[in-house]
């Protein structure tokens, strides 16, 4: 009578275990289905990007959030990429979250599972592809080149024997490096050559560059980024303009890390469909026109 009480015992106690560890059925061996069993995906992405990705200053955290305290939810972020990740979580019915690692970080690989995903206008590019898989591209933007309001150049050759700032780890700073390989780019999608004699300067964020020029930093004359965020800086009033023409062209796409502990293959699967239907329904068309100043870039350049 004693051993099988004492067996009983025991086998409550066993499910009173599993009942505090959260689940009664096997753990998830696959990202999605981890997702969805926490409730929330943890998408990364940059916090100073706009209008890509930029922090809502107003916003107030919600008290109800399944969203880590170290992540952001989707009151505290906006923009076109942040409108596009919270798309792929409503579409897998879990909250959508944001970390926000440094660019090098993500473009590295080897995340250490810290978060599932990438939706930060990564562009593909041939050496990314081997520590990073990439979903459809699901929009595509011109690189190209921007300087204080007040300099004299007005193109690309002109700028021969200058200083110029990038993003750290970015295609920018590689076509500046004149570094074709790591930019990974087809030729046909390179429109102009690196000028002669160019210093490189990165900085955390090509965003930053911007802002630097804007405070009245002089180290460099100019910087290369998209022309998103080039028409984002003179709507929002900063120094600068544009040099006609684009350098390049980028396929941008969500990213995903080859070192996942779990398999990714099922949430890549997941979001080139969600990507799939958004470009067919016209969603991506109008999340676009909405953020990137009146532009459609989600149809590939031909």
């Amino acid at each position: 009578m004693k051993k099988l009480f004492t067996l009983a015992s025991l086998l409550v106690l066993a499910s009173l275990v599993l009942s505090a560890c959260g689940g009664s059925g096997p753990k998830a061996d696959n990202v999605l289905d981890d997702i969805k069993n926490r409730g929330y995906i943890l998408i990364s992405t940059d916090p100073n990007y706009a209008p890509q990705s930029f922090l809502d200053t107003t916003a107030s955290r919600p008290s109800d959030t399944k969203c880590p305290s170290d992540a952001l939810t989707t009151t505290e972020m906006q923009g076109f990429d942040v409108d596009v990740a919270k798309a792929i979580g409503d579409a897998l019915e879990v909250e959508t979250c944001f970390a926000t690692p440094g660019w090098d970080l993500l473009t590295a690989g080897n995340w250490a599972d810290k978060w599932d995903m990438s939706v930060g206008s990564m562009t593909i590019t041939t050496t990314r592809q081997q520590v990073l898989d990439f979903s459809v591209p699901y929009y595509y933007t011109p690189a190209v080149v921007a300087v204080a309001a007040d300099s004299e150049f007005t193109t690309v050759e002109s700028l021969a024997g200058q200083a110029l700032c990038a993003g750290v780890s970015t295609t920018y700073e590689s076509w500046l490096n004149n570094d074709i390989a790591a930019l990974g780019l087809p030729e046909s999608s390179i429109y102009a050559k690196v000028p002669e004699g160019v210093t490189v300067v990165p900085l955390e964020s090509d965003q930053e560059c911007a802002q630097s020029i804007a405070a009245g930093r002089t180290d460099f004359v100019g910087y290369v980024t998209s022309g998103t965020v080039v028409d984002a800086n003179l709507a929002a009033g900063l120094p600068v303009r544009k040099i006609e023409g684009a350098v390049y062209s980028e396929d941008l796409a969500a990213a995903f890390d080859k070192a996942s502990t779990l398999d990714t293959t099922s949430l890549r699967a997941k979001v080139d469909e969600i990507f799939t239907a958004m470009h067919a329904d016209g969603t991506l068309s109008a999340l676009s026109i909405k953020w990137l100043d009146g532009q459609d870039l989600t149809q590939a350049p031909k």
